[in-house]
């Protein structure tokens, strides 16, 4: 059984025709008729017309959607049998509209987007004649909401290692309708790609990254326009968009050596500072991780319990100068306790640490999103994608095949 459709008529000047419902399929037909008879038809004052028809027209319009519990997630479509669309609004109800384009003959206007759920939408249609007409719909509620989390936080300075990170709450199926809908633009058109993962927390995760370190200086903004689209099977809709914008700051690199055990940092390639430390110790999960690792939060001053990270009740302690650098625990930090080891072995349950003054200067110049290039035969294997922002330690050319759109 066809679906009934929603037909309005365009109001003229010369003849107001009242809004009319006709039946049909889904995508709803538009007739142009006459508002007067033909060439030997009388006026009402009783005088013959002569060939030339009235100029005013009843137009009708169709909706693709319509009723109050309309499909969401599919564009929208208004119609004109004849004649040809001027403009079209279809605007939502609390603020918003949807943008949209006419076809080349004029008869069709198609949104950019589509219509989200739980929205009523009001239609208002005008066409080269000067004939308007008004409808609305209301799009079915979401029966599951996917939401998000975006990192770096809006406005945030951050450094050249910093990813532009999303966690969803909820699965992706439909990784590319999403990312399709995820629009970056940075100041000074940095190439960049997409890469889905699975973040530490077990979660879809998508991040964007260039395939070398941000230059500083440089603006990046999201927009999400992710009202509407459906993230698939057990996901759930998007019923909002999100934005988020940051700036790259100074260029630092902080150099980790396991084998020397020195930490340096180093700013506009120039070393301002290099520092004895101890790492993790070797040969067991004690030890620490290879590879780039990204300053993912400053912590101060923090309990850290080993216990947390499954090493048992090695250590329960409050710790100063703290740097996370993954979601497993790793961080470069204060640890006066170990201070015989620095400069001399690896010696610590996996983090980095230096004297408390060392350690203080490091946590004055750091950025979050500088990244910690630590290498040496002294590690347990390379900072994974999920683990933090790992996605460094990914070939730019491997980076890419994750993106949905590929």
């Amino acid at each position: 059984m066809s679906a009934a459709r929603h037909t309005t008529r365009f109001r003229s000047p010369a003849c107001h025709a009242r809004l009319a419902l006709v039946a049909g399929t889904a995508v709803l037909g538009a007739l142009l008729t006459a508002c007067s008879g033909g060439a030997a038809a009388s006026g009402h004052d009783g005088r013959k017309q002569g060939a030339t028809p009235s100029k005013a027209a009843d137009t009708r319009i169709a909706v693709n959607l319509h009723g109050t519990a309309a499909a969401a997630g599919r564009p929208v479509t208004v119609t004109v049998a004849t004649g040809r669309l001027r403009t079209v609004t279809v605007a939502a109800d609390g603020g918003g509209a949807l943008t949209g384009r006419l076809s080349a003959d004029g008869r069709t206007w198609t949104s950019d987007r589509p219509a989200a759920p739980g929205t009523t939408y009001r239609v208002e249609a005008k066409d080269t004649g000067g004939g308007d007409d008004t409808a609305a719909f209301t799009t079915a509620a979401a029966d599951k909401v996917n939401k998000l989390t975006l990192a770096p936080g809006k406005n945030a300075t951050v450094g050249i290692a910093q990813p532009l990170s999303i966690v969803f709450d909820h699965p992706v199926k439909n990784r590319a309708a999403v990312e399709k809908a995820l629009k970056v633009s940075t100041s000074n058109d940095t190439e960049g790609s997409w890469g889905w993962l699975v973040d530490y927390s077990g979660r879809d995760r998508v991040d964007w990254r260039p395939e070398e370190y941000w230059k500083s200086g440089t603006r990046i903004t999201l927009d999400a326009e992710l009202n509407g689209v459906d993230s698939g099977s057990s996901g759930g809709w998007f019923v909002r968009d999100y934005a988020t914008t940051f700036t790259v700051g100074s260029s630092q690199v902080v150099k980790v050596d396991l084998d020397r055990h020195r930490l340096a940092l180093k700013r506009d390639g120039r070393t301002v500072m290099d520092v004895p430390m101890s790492a993790g110790t070797p040969g067991g999960d004690r030890a620490s991780w290879r590879g780039t690792a990204v300053l993912m939060a400053k912590e101060g001053t923090i309990n850290m319990n080993s216990e947390t990270v499954g090493l048992g009740d090695a250590y329960d302690k409050m710790v100063d100068f703290s740097m996370r650098l993954t979601w497993s625990g790793m961080y470069a930090h204060a640890a006066p306790w170990n201070a015989a080891y620095f400069g001399v072995a690896n010696h610590s349950s996996g983090c980095v640490g230096m004297s408390d003054a060392d350690a203080a200067s490091l946590y004055r110049a750091a950025h979050v999103g500088d990244p910690f290039e630590i290498t040496g035969a002294d590690a347990k294997g390379t900072v994974a994608e999920g683990n933090g922002y790992g996605a460094w330690n990914v070939s730019w050319a491997d980076w890419r095949t994750r993106s949905a759109l590929g």
